[in-house]
């Protein structure tokens, strides 16, 4: 029987109709023209024919590079790679610290995010100024690398982190949606950049050993202007590409949070119980006890990322109780690894490395008690997903508050 009459004798069976559609597309989308021909006020098969014939109308006729936000992102990315080889220069004479490289990017991802948005002239002012004072008071510090100054570098990114987060959701910072959407974008941003950085990788190396071939050695003018540049402006063309919501990154984001989640749970397992065999002390090791706080925050991105993927209106699944496992276990590692820093604060006295470790711990913990307890009502049926994603979007700003303190106070407070 010919597809066209399966078609007809299964108008009022939607199922089947997508049963048939995603077999063979195009034999369904062929044979569905004589069957819409012959029942051409069916609303089924109207539907079915703006579903098979829809073309966007936005861009029709325009290529892809007079897009609208195309050019700007040109420049953008041009200005990124240009001032990042232009603070590198500065950075090779040793006149400002190597943190200043993300004042040649994050200005432009935000700007990019601003333009993209429009939001009120008080955010714009508000996101300007803050990268203005935070670039004047980083190039203040001292060049001497103390504990205090060296943990302000590192606190940094998490605080520009925060800060892009306000220039991504505009107006609707106080939305948890769009605060979900903010922290979707981080997974799929990382996924895009890191095919593109792999990709340029190899032409890099494939330039190199064309040029060695005649004998020319450009690897230190390469990696110093090509690379760097090229690095610099990626991260704004990827920022581009996520947004307009390509489907490489998109699709591939969901099945990564649930492949990683239980080889998380499995690997953290193995290594508790080897940790415990072995009889390693967190108390009295400090390299040890910074691994610990260093798996902690790798669960804990894991988690949230899981958290993020999962679709307002889901069921709960096997994946679930995998991320509560995940949840409780980094909770059971955040409170060994509080402990352990009390311990030795109160044994050898205040630093800031032990101070500011502490703070992040207490954050975490505080974190991961509220999302346990979200999860569990979601698991007792007791409320749904978007309590657990409130529970990590609503935290979110507090990270970098912390980040800020750790900034802007430890250098003068301990130097």
């Amino acid at each position: 029987m010919e597809i066209n009459k399966l078609i007809i004798e299964n108008i009022d069976n939607p199922q089947e109709l997508e049963r048939m559609y995603r077999n063979d597309p195009k034999v369904f989308k062929k044979s569905f023209s004589h069957a819409w021909e012959q029942n051409p006020n069916s609303q089924v098969l109207s539907v079915w024919y703006e579903r098979l014939n829809f073309k966007e109308s936005a861009n029709t006729g325009r290529s892809f590079f007079l897009q609208k936000g195309f050019i700007f992102m040109g420049i953008l990315a041009i200005l990124a790679g240009m001032c990042t080889r232009i603070i590198f220069h500065f950075v090779e004479q040793e006149t400002i610290a190597p943190i200043n490289m993300f004042f040649g990017i994050i200005p432009f991802i935000a700007a990019y995010f601003v333009h993209k948005n429009t939001p009120k002239k008080s955010v714009i002012f508000f996101i300007a100024a803050l990268l203005l004072i935070t670039g004047f008071y980083i190039n203040l510090l001292p060049l001497n690398y103390k504990d205090s100054t060296f943990l302000a570098y590192l606190h940094l990114p998490v605080f520009f982190w925060v800060l892009l987060g306000l220039a991504f959701t505009g107006n609707e910072y106080t939305n948890s949606s769009t605060r979900l959407a903010y922290i979707k974008f981080n997974l799929e941003y990382c996924i895009l950049y890191a095919s593109m950085a792999v990709s340029g990788m190899v032409l890099a190396a494939l330039t190199l050993q064309l040029f060695s071939f005649v004998d020319l050695n450009i690897e230190e003018f390469y990696f110093s202007n090509i690379v760097l540049f090229g690095a610099a402006a990626l991260s704004i063309v990827a920022a581009y590409l996520v947004s307009m919501n390509l489907k490489l990154a998109r699709n591939i984001t969901p099945y990564l949070a649930k492949i990683f989640s239980p080889l998380v749970l499995l690997t953290l397992l193995v290594y508790i119980i080897t940790v415990i065999w072995v009889g390693k002390n967190p108390f009295l090791d400090r390299d040890f006890l910074l691994a610990f706080n260093g798996i902690l925050l790798g669960v804990l991105a894991v988690t949230i990322f899981s958290i993020t993927e999962k679709d307002s209106d889901e069921k709960k699944n096997i994946s679930d109780y995998i991320n509560f496992a995940l949840i409780v276990l980094a909770l059971i590692i955040d409170s060994v690894a509080l402990s352990a820093i009390v311990f030795r604060l109160s044994s050898y006295g205040i630093t800031p490395n032990r101070l500011a470790v502490l703070g992040v711990n207490i954050l975490i913990w505080t974190n991961l008690i509220w999302i346990m307890l979200s999860y569990l009502r979601f698991l007792q049926n007791k409320s749904g997903p978007s309590t657990i994603q409130d529970a990590v979007t609503k935290y979110l700003p507090i990270y970098g508050l912390w980040a800020a303190i750790v900034i802007f106070t430890f250098p003068i407070i301990f130097n």
